[in-house]
């Protein structure tokens, strides 16, 4: 895995990276072929709480997760744990829908080409980009692939209309789906 650590309002020690470094690189046995993506990760302290960050960008999904406590060393540990139970309560529901394929872990192993998705601010202004791999899906795993990113919608190329699709969670806990009219 190549890293891409970096420190807001925090100075970045090595003895800081080397252990973010060690802990993230447990995550590769879960893969085939190593990750060729480069893993973002921000730790950052604010207000007494030290928070991590973690991204990693791969072929059709993201893994993100984040947390905060009052030690930097604690964060690391749960954030990666976060991303572990994330890959594994979600690889075999996954799974099913790859057997064709050769299983998430060939989703995991590749990256893909990436579209552009963006976040706004109150008076338009944008103020953030992301990109985001689009590939043909049914609403069920893009449902399983916004909840394992931890967004509150995503979107996705429906397998069945051939269309561009946004899967989203409603305020009573059920499932939305938008699309191309």
């Amino acid at each position: 895995m190549k890293y891409n650590i970096r420190g807001q309002h925090i100075p970045l020690t090595d003895a800081l990276k080397d252990y973010a470094e060690k802990k993230l690189s447990r995550l590769e046995k879960y893969f085939d072929a190593p990750i060729t993506s480069e893993t973002t990760v921000t730790l950052a302290v604010t207000k007494g709480n030290h928070s991590v960050e973690v991204t990693i960008p791969l072929r059709g999904v993201m893994l993100r997760a984040e947390d905060k406590s009052p030690d930097m060393y604690a964060s690391i540990d749960n954030v990666v744990e976060k991303l572990e139970r994330q890959i594994r309560k979600h690889k075999t529901k996954v799974n099913r829908k790859f057997r064709y394929d050769g299983g998430i872990r060939t989703l995991f192993k590749e990256e893909g080409s990436a579209v552009r998705v963006l976040d706004e601010e109150d008076e338009l202004e944008v103020v953030r980009t992301k990109r985001h791999a689009i590939k043909p899906m049914d609403i069920e795993e893009a449902i399983l692939q916004m909840n394992m990113v931890g967004h509150s919608f995503f979107v996705f190329s429906n397998v069945d209309s051939k269309e561009i699709s946004v899967v989203y969670k409603r305020d009573d806990g059920k499932y939305g789906l938008i699309e191309q009219g």
